[in-house]
């Protein structure tokens, strides 16, 4: 496996480095003016789409989308690290790249499940930045990790589908710039589990659709919150089947795998920054005689917190590599591995960077706080790490069974 950058990539890396030091995090205060003063947590602010057209004007826009002459052309582990880079500031980076949560993966199983009408009315204007769109999987009734739970109704009346449920995280979609959603519910109530349910797209203007409410996530209002969505009998034309019936719950799987790779290397940006303002605060900082950077428990938190950055970068990659070579599929166990080990390193360091902070890191004052709780919500958003642990474990004890390919290792009884 070779994780070396390519030469486009590196050219990526240095334009994209630039554009975060001299644009982004110049911007993040004039953000949070702009925010104060709409006084509407999902205001949608002028600097965002300032910072769009400087990011396009530099030729870093769809980066994320592979095969496609409107993205960047990538590999996955391409653009792996371009990813990374943009979780120095998960507010403002990803979506002036055109690159954000959840816009990435609705683009990238619209490019691969959509019919050319479909993409025409929905991926034209999210590849160009024009709309925002939501992902209506989880509900507030069932236990979501498990998606064979999913009790939202699909149901087919002549040429129409009627939509009713409820779902929530939707997130995205408190925006008013949000203007589809993905839906997932049960068309197919007689067959097997994994193929019961369908996805259909619903314009978000739709009669039925209802926003109920915005849950706030460890006191933060993202802007595009995460709300509570009523489908009061909604319907929607048939021909905004996504795929075919029955197929809800692959294209889930085959949307996840690569989201989960821009999750996670954010994560690993994340936690970069907060080291980065951990150790800064450690070399500035005096107390008891001398800095903080001399005391040793210090020392070891700044240690530890390198080697499971640099651990949790090579796991990641890996999973990348393997998704280009075999595919999602191919690369099942690992995805499940960094989804526990990514937020975990991110809750890690931010934890660390706070003690050192002090109250001070509790504060607004810095992100670290804010970055803490992206990495506590991602122990559950996309599965809670129980079920990814669970996946890794039955993969390698399935190993061992009578028949199976023997594992890659020497084991006690060889």
């Amino acid at each position: 496996m070779d994780f070396a950058y390519t030469p486009r990539v590196e050219e990526l890396r240095s334009k994209l480095l630039s554009f975060m030091h001299e644009a982004v995090l110049p911007a993040e205060s004039t953000y949070e003016e702009q925010m104060a003063a709409a006084g509407d947590p999902h205001h949608h602010p002028q600097i965002i789409e300032d910072l769009k057209k400087e990011a396009r004007s530099r030729g870093l826009w769809n980066l994320f989308l592979p095969g496609h002459e409107e993205g960047g052309n990538l590999s996955v582990l391409e653009y792996a690290p371009l990813a990374e880079i943009t979780g120095w500031s998960p507010r403002l980076a990803p979506e002036t790249l055109n690159c954000s949560a959840p816009d990435t993966g609705n683009m990238e199983i619209l490019h691969m499940f959509g019919t050319p009408e479909q993409k025409e009315r929905w991926l034209a204007p999210l590849l160009e930045g024009e709309i925002r769109s939501c992902f209506s999987m989880t509900e507030p009734d069932v236990a979501s990790s498990d998606a064979t739970n999913i009790r939202t109704r699909i149901k087919r009346e002549g040429d129409e589908y009627v939509i009713s449920g409820r779902k929530w995280f939707s997130s995205g979609a408190a925006s008013a710039r949000c203007k589809v959603g993905i839906v997932m519910g049960v068309t197919n109530p007689e067959a097997d589990s994994y193929h019961r349910q369908s996805m259909v797209l619903v314009p978000f203007d739709t009669p039925g659709v209802i926003v109920e409410r915005q849950p706030l996530v460890f006191g933060y209002q993202d802007r595009g919150g995460h709300p509570v969505v009523h489908y009061d009998k909604v319907r929607v034309p048939v021909t905004n089947l996504l795929g075919e019936e029955g197929g809800g719950f692959a294209i889930a799987q085959a949307r996840l795998g690569p989201g989960r790779i821009h999750h996670c290397m954010r994560a690993i940006g994340a936690a970069e920054r907060c080291f980065e303002l951990m150790c800064e605060r450690a070399k500035a900082r005096t107390a008891f005689g001398k800095p903080l950077a001399d005391q040793g428990v210090i020392q070891e938190w700044i240690a530890d917190s390198r080697i499971k950055i640099e651990q949790a970068r090579l796991l990641v990659l890996k999973t990348a590599w393997l998704i280009d070579h075999q595919g999602t599929k191919g690369a099942r166990v690992e995805i499940a591995a960094i989804k526990v080990v990514a937020p975990e390193v991110l809750t890690y360091v931010a934890d660390r960077a706070m003690q050192v902070f002090g109250a001070a890191g509790f504060t607004d004052d810095y992100p670290i706080a804010e970055l803490w709780s992206m990495g506590r919500w991602l122990q559950v958003a996309d599965g809670p790490d129980e079920v990814h642990r669970r996946s890794v474990a039955r993969a390698e004890l399935g190993r061992f069974e009578p028949g199976a390919v023997p594992p890659p290792y020497p084991t006690a009884n060889e």
